[in-house]
């Protein structure tokens, strides 16, 4: 960074330290990409891009970097929160357009109902129907604490660990690689391993409560 760079990827609070330390200049910056938009404007990081982007940006400018804004999801607020980046004449591409069938045609989509105490028997017995003891399985829970009770809970018949934003990086590197290897056969996770993951033949997807 000190010999000068094209491309800086970080986290907003990574390069904000930088900015503050003074070891990064962004007033020279052409392009700006917020990844997974929905998520940083959504998730505390908001604040922290809104102070580095006002080094790079001048109100109304027409000089301001080119932006560029990804994301899976688009609810209204993102596209209104995204005109304070975007230049008047911003360009909307949208890749899934009016089409209703948003998920792949190969997938089997269940609902099941029932009582939340009864819930850990329940995903047991799914996970034994329909992945069996050779398939890979992941559970996605709403909290840390549902995903660790949910990894120990005896009605789990195969090999479990989870996933979530208490365990350090490098443990999660350890267990995103046995579950790829196949050292186990469950994750159970949070939404910390609901984007940018990328492990092949996962033969089941359970969502433990609706998603909000």
């Amino acid at each position: 960074m000190r010999s000068g760079i094209d491309i800086l990827v970080g986290t907003p609070g990574r390069i904000k330290d930088h900015l503050q330390n003074g070891k990064l200049d962004l007033t020279k910056v052409k392009h700006v990409v917020l990844d997974e938009v929905d998520q940083m404007l959504d998730m505390g990081f908001a604040e922290q891009v809104e102070d580095i982007l006002r080094v790079a940006y001048k109100k109304d400018s027409e000089d301001n970097p080119q932006t560029l804004l990804f994301s899976a999801t688009c609810p209204h607020w993102v596209y209104d929160v995204a005109k304070k980046y975007m230049k008047s004449r911003y360009e909307q591409i949208d890749l899934i357009g009016k089409r209703t069938q948003k998920a792949a045609t190969t997938v089997e989509h269940l609902a099941i109902e029932c009582h939340w105490s009864q819930r850990a028997a329940v995903i047991g017995d799914v996970i034994q129907v329909y992945s069996g003891s050779h398939g890979r399985t992941i559970v996605f829970c709403e909290t840390k604490k549902e995903a660790n009770e949910l990894a120990l809970n005896a009605s789990m018949k195969q090999d479990c660990q989870s996933l979530h934003g208490d365990i350090p990086q490098k443990q999660r590197e350890i267990t995103l690689k046995g579950f790829r290897n196949g050292t186990f056969k469950v994750l159970v996770a949070t939404n910390v391993a609901a984007r940018g993951l990328d492990i092949p033949e996962v033969d089941l997807v359970v969502q433990s409560s609706p998603p909000k």
